[in-house]
Order: structure tokens, then C-alpha cells, then sequence
């Protein structure tokens, strides 16, 4: 099979010669081999796992995203994904991602907050003339 992973500003990986494929839906986890039938499903994160012919399984942890099957041909569409030769090290990067994520969530958050607080005293004097 061929798999392309796609992120919203980039291709993150394309894969070639992929024996089988291992996802997390709503609907349980599932493997897709190179001839089952077309399909469309969403994803969750997780971690997705896949195998060459005579290779170790590799994994990426993905965000959520869909899975479209239509051939031989794979494409994901995920917001993020982190690629890694074991779990090992896919864990550590995760863990690093979430902790970068936090970080710009706290500084987000401050700057709505400051948002707000200047959007309420510009109300609040429109209101007093």
C-alpha cells in the first residue's frame, strides 16, 4: 500500500510498500490490509502503527484527523503527528509536544484574557457617555 500522511501545512510522510496498517476509530482500534474494500473513517488520536513487508512495526502518534482508503492508495489527514523508531522515544516526544502545547495555551490564554479586559473597560465607558 501506499500511505501519505498529511498535516494542514504539510505532508508529513509518504510511505510506500506498507504490508499492513493499525488505527484507532470511535469504533475500536483495526487493521487495513492492501485488499480490503474502500473505506472512509474518522480517527482518534492515538498511536498508529505500520508494518513493511519483513520489517519491524514502526508507529506515529497522531491527532485526530480521517482515514480515506480507496485502492492501494492511503491518505491521512491529522492535525499533528509525531513519528518514532519505538514507543520508547515516541512517548518522550509526545510528552515534550504537550508540555510546548501547554506553554502556548498559558500564553494564549493570557492574551485573551487581556483581550477581554480591554473589550469590557471600552464597553463599559461607551455605556457611561
Amino acid at each position: 500500500m501506499q500511505v501519505n500522511i498529511l498535516l494542514p501545512n504539510q505532508i508529513f510522510a509518504q510511505l510506500s510498500g506498507i504490508s499492513n496498517l493499525i488505527i484507532e476509530t470511535p469504533s475500536g482500534s483495526f487493521g487495513i490490509l492492501p485488499h480490503r474494500l474502500d473505506c472512509i473513517t474518522p480517527l482518534l488520536p492515538g498511536i498508529l502503527t505500520y508494518q513493511c513487508s519483513n520489517q519491524e512495526p514502526q508507529f506515529i502518534a497522531i491527532d485526530q484527523g480521517v482515514l480515506v482508503k480507496t485502492g492501494k492508495q492511503v491518505s491521512i489527514s491529522v492535525r499533528r503527528a509525531i513519528g518514532g523508531q519505538s514507543l520508547e522515544t515516541l512517548q518522550q516526544a509526545v510528552t515534550q509536544e504537550f508540555i510546548n502545547l501547554d506553554e502556548e495555551q498559558q500564553a494564549l490564554r493570557a492574551v485573551l484574557a487581556k483581550l477581554e479586559s480591554g473589550f469590557l473597560k471600552q464597553f463599559s465607558s461607551l455605556s457611561k457617555q
